[in-house]
């Protein structure tokens, strides 16, 4: 029996299906690691029965993202800032009360980036074989390489097909999960595939997920985090995404392929998990991007000016970046002369905006040099200031005519968000430790 469905809507006018099962004293928030639609989900192989169980001491939540199943399928495909950003919203309709956010490989990242940028509002996070990035990098050994790649390429040319079902499982069963092939669940994944989305969606989540980092924001995720992992298998990866977290701890699951055995086996590390006091998350900082902005050459177009002349212009540029900010829902947190400091709820925003910014303020006459980054700042008389706060302005003062530079950090947050770079090259940035690798913003 499917759990009631229910609908939350946001700013932008996108319904996000949901669900909940349970109502124990925890709010407990499952997300898909692969785009599957909550239809089914409650009664899939091995996930059903154990979201069941989670059920039974705490009530879960389940929600399609946009593009996805029964949430609004018109929308533009989400990266990982919106899909965080509609995580929020679904919260705020579930009325969920600081839930612990659950996700399985990559679909932890969601939840790392909403905790990091709401650290008051989540619990604690559970995140089994953590997986911050898919591909490999020099940096990052444990990733897939080009070959597994090509080879889900094949697979989603057939995908939501009978031949999608019996190749996924095929698949999966390199890395363990053991499933005969004529089994029900070779056609149920092909009906789930279909539920969710059609071929060229799934292509491009695919993409979307291939391209997106988040170890860069990791140290600012200040929760306890549980990290499951299975037994028998190298801990490499895992101890490594538990240095980057301040509050980590690792147990291990039982070993061998998939099975419903092998998932009852993380119940008992995760309903212990849930036994923890709620934290008492500091208040003095927060995961937020940061974007300055500067008029180039604005000494010599006062001189050409004159005084009254350049201050009308410079209110005119003013009331330009003020409504961008609005638009973008950036909070100015100082001007100084003919620049600006804000802060946004995550990297892609910030780099529309300041990219809408030089266009506007382009009309006036006026170059604007830009420079955007993520960190964990430190929250000063309501204002956010620390380490990011100074790479963001290094950053900046880099950037040429017209030019907004990002960071390596924001460049790997926001695959999918429709958003180009060039690499630019390592630069030194003034009192800021080693070489940063930065980006220049194209559209």
């Amino acid at each position: 029996m499917q759990p009631e469905t229910r609908y939350a809507i946001t700013p932008d006018g996108v319904y996000l299906c949901y669900q909940t099962l349970g109502d124990g004293p925890v709010d407990i928030v499952w997300q898909e690691d692969w785009p599957g639609s909550i239809e089914g989900l409650w009664d899939a192989p091995f996930v059903g029965p154990w979201l069941r169980e989670l059920a039974s001491y705490g009530r879960v939540i389940a929600h399609d993202q946009r593009g996805v199943g029964w949430s609004s399928r018109d929308a533009a495909l989400p990266d990982i800032e919106t899909r965080a950003a509609d995580l929020g919203e679904v919260l705020r309709a579930a009325s969920a009360q600081q839930p612990v956010l659950m996700g399985l490989f990559s679909s932890g990242a969601v939840n790392a980036l909403y905790a990091g940028m709401h650290p008051t509002k989540v619990r604690g996070l559970v995140w089994i074989e953590p997986s911050p990035r898919v591909l490999w990098a020099p940096d990052y050994p444990w990733g897939l390489g080009p070959d597994y790649r090509s080879s889900e390429l094949r697979t989603l040319e057939v995908w939501g097909t009978h031949e999608y079902g019996r190749v996924h499982y095929e698949h999966e069963n390199a890395f363990g999960l053991q499933m005969p092939l004529d089994s029900p669940a070779v056609e149920l994944a092909s009906l789930r595939a279909r539920n969710a989305c059609t071929p060229d969606v799934a292509k491009e989540l695919s993409g979307i997920w291939y391209a997106t980092d988040v170890r860069g924001i990791l140290p600012a995720v200040r929760c306890p985090t549980l990290l499951l992992h299975r037994g028998g298998e190298d801990r490499s990866e895992v101890e490594y995404v538990a240095s980057l977290l301040p509050d980590a701890q690792i147990r291990e699951f039982a070993g061998g392929p998939w099975s419903a055995e092998v998932f009852a086996s993380q119940l008992p590390p995760i309903r212990d998990f849930l036994g923890v006091e709620t934290p008492q998350v500091a208040p003095d900082s927060t995961l937020a991007a940061v974007l300055f902005t500067d008029i180039v050459g604005s000494t010599v177009k006062q001189s050409e000016l004159g005084d009254a002349a350049w201050k009308q212009l410079l209110e005119r540029h003013h009331a330009v970046v003020r409504r961008e900010l609005e638009r973008w829902e950036g909070s100015e947190v100082s001007t100084a002369g003919d620049g600006f400091y804000a802060t946004f709820a995550g990297p892609a925003r910030a780099v529309r905006c300041a990219l809408a910014i030089g266009a506007r303020v382009k009309e006036l006459g006026l170059g604007l040099r830009a420079g955007v980054h993520i960190g964990e700042c430190t929250v000063i008389d309501g204002h956010l200031s620390g380490l990011p706060v100074t790479i963001g302005a290094r950053i900046a003062a880099l950037a040429g005519d017209s030019e907004v530079l990002v960071s390596q950090t924001v460049k790997d947050l926001v695959p999918g968000s429709g958003l180009a770079f060039e690499d630019v090259g390592e630069h030194e940035l003034k009192g800021v430790p080693e070489r940063w690798q930065l980006y220049r913003a194209v559209r």
